[in-house]
C-alpha cells in the first residue's frame, strides 16, 4: 500500500467516524426522551441509554479526529486553519464538556439536589445548541472537500458535476435532518412529563423507591 493509499484510508475513517455515525448516534441520544415508551416508569434506564449513546458518539468522534490529523500530517496539510475545523473542534469540545457535566450531575450520587435542579435547563440548552454547530461543521466540511476536489483539472464546481450534486443534496439532507431534530426537541407535547420525576429529588444511580 502506498503512502497515498494510507492517507486516503485515514480520510475515509474520518468521514465515517466523525461525520456519519456519530451524528446519527448524537441525534438518537437527544431524542431518547421524545420516545413515548420513555414517558412512564423509571427514568434511570433512559438516562443510562442517553449517556451510553452520547459516549459511543464521542469515542467515534475521537477516532475520527485521530484519522483526520494523521491524514493531514501525511499529506502535509495544515491543521486547524479553516472555518470547518474551528466549528468541528468547537463542537467536539462542547460535546465532551456536555457529557462530562451531565454524567457528574445526573448519574453520580454525590451531586446535590439544588445543583441538579440548577444545571438541568443549562444541560438541555447546550444539548440542543450542539446540533446546529454539528450541522454547520458537516456542511462546511462538505463544501471544503468540493473546493479541494473540483479544481481546474476537473469539472469546475460551478458546472455542477455529479460529485457536486451528490454533496449539495447531502448537505441539504443534513440540514433538514438537524431542523427536524430541533423541532422534535422544541415540541412540548413530545417531552417526557415531569410529574413524579425524581430528577431533582435524589441521585439517578439510586433506584426509585
Amino acid at each position: 500500500m502506498s503512502r497515498n493509499d494510507g492517507a486516503e484510508g485515514d480520510l475515509e475513517l474520518w468521514n465515517y467516524f466523525s461525520r456519519r455515525s456519530p451524528r446519527l448516534r448524537r441525534k438518537r441520544a437527544v431524542l431518547v426522551y421524545r420516545v413515548p415508551l420513555s414517558w412512564s416508569g423509571p427514568k434511570l434506564p433512559w438516562k443510562l441509554l442517553h449517556a451510553g449513546l452520547t459516549l459511543a458518539a464521542f469515542i467515534l468522534i475521537v477516532l475520527g479526529l485521530v484519522a483526520v490529523f494523521e491524514y493531514h500530517n501525511k499529506q502535509g496539510i495544515a491543521n486547524m486553519y479553516s472555518l470547518h475545523s474551528w466549528l468541528g473542534l468547537g463542537a467536539v469540545l462542547l460535546f465532551s464538556c456536555q457529557w462530562a457535566m451531565g454524567f457528574a450531575s445526573f448519574l453520580l450520587p454525590w451531586a446535590p439536589t439544588w445543583f441538579r435542579a440548577l444545571y438541568k435547563p443549562i444541560h438541555v440548552f447546550f444539548g440542543s445548541a450542539i446540533i446546529p454547530l454539528v450541522v454547520a461543521a458537516c456542511i462546511s466540511g462538505i463544501n471544503e472537500k468540493l473546493f479541494f476536489k473540483l479544481t481546474s483539472t476537473t469539472t469546475p464546481y460551478s458546472q455542477l458535476p455529479a460529485e457536486a450534486w451528490f454533496a449539495n443534496i447531502l448537505g441539504m439532507l443534513i440540514l433538514v435532518f438537524g431542523l427536524l431534530v430541533l423541532f422534535a426537541l422544541a415540541m412540548p407535547v413530545w417531552k417526557r412529563p415531569d410529574v413524579n420525576s425524581q430528577d431533582t429529588q435524589e441521585p439517578l444511580l439510586q433506584e426509585d423507591k
